[in-house]
């Protein structure tokens, strides 16, 4: 058994472990609260909107502040110097998915409601749907990780699978944006539209980013 499959069966005893599932939990809520926020948008509820995007800020600020306390300890643990950079890593690109959930919510308060051409919205609620389903699976397999790592790698490939249907969701949404003609927004909207919709394919982008680092931890404790 490897030394770092050994740290994970001591996960109770272990602060950094419980300080990764309330970062993850942070995450989770910051991919979810990105996709209210876009379905509040959709109804023209512009309160829902601002709550769901205050709730985006906070979780991001947590997020961030457990991923330095996650940090201090793993330099403080007794595991061998390449496990610790593997973790390390993973907990980083987990954070990049709240931070850019947060960017997403950053461009959609930049831009007046009333303004966002309603397929543009129906393009990122579709997406961002997808990203929620991504982000449960990247928590499950995180969870596989610390719990079962045998099992992690089916999770880590069913990311795989949900940000390619994200992948396309964002093609078919560049088409319709090809489609749009300027009667429809003014260039500026456009842009942020288009800079909207990146950072929510950005979002899945390091969803399977985190999973690729499942899968390298994975291959260390076999």
């Amino acid at each position: 058994m490897s030394e770092l499959l050994k740290w994970f069966g001591k996960r109770r005893e272990v602060r950094a472990i419980n300080l990764m599932e309330k970062h993850l939990a942070n995450v989770v809520s910051a991919a979810e609260d990105l996709d209210r926020a876009i379905k509040a948008a959709l109804k023209g509820d512009e309160e829902g909107v601002k709550a769901s995007i205050n709730r985006v800020v906070e979780a991001e600020k947590e997020a961030d502040r457990l991923r330095r306390a996650i940090m201090d300890e793993l330099a403080s643990e007794v595991i061998p110097a390449a496990a610790r950079e593997d973790l390390m890593h993973l907990v980083k690109r987990l954070d990049m998915i709240a931070d850019w959930s947060r960017e997403a919510t950053r461009i959609l308060a930049s831009m007046p409601m009333g303004d966002i051409p309603k397929k543009i919205l129906e393009s990122c609620s579709k997406m961002t749907g997808k990203v929620v389903d991504c982000a449960h699976a990247v928590r499950k397999a995180v969870v596989k990780l610390l719990e079962k790592p045998e099992e992690a790698l089916e999770e880590a490939d069913r990311v795989e699978r949900l940000e390619e249907d994200v992948d396309e969701l964002y093609a078919e949404a560049r088409r319709t944006f090809a489609l749009m003609g300027p009667e429809e927004a003014r260039p500026s909207i456009l842009i942020l539209a288009r800079d909207l919709l990146d950072a929510i394919e950005n979002v899945a982008d390091w969803c399977e980013n985190s999973c690729d680092q499942v899968r390298v931890i994975c291959v260390t404790i076999r």
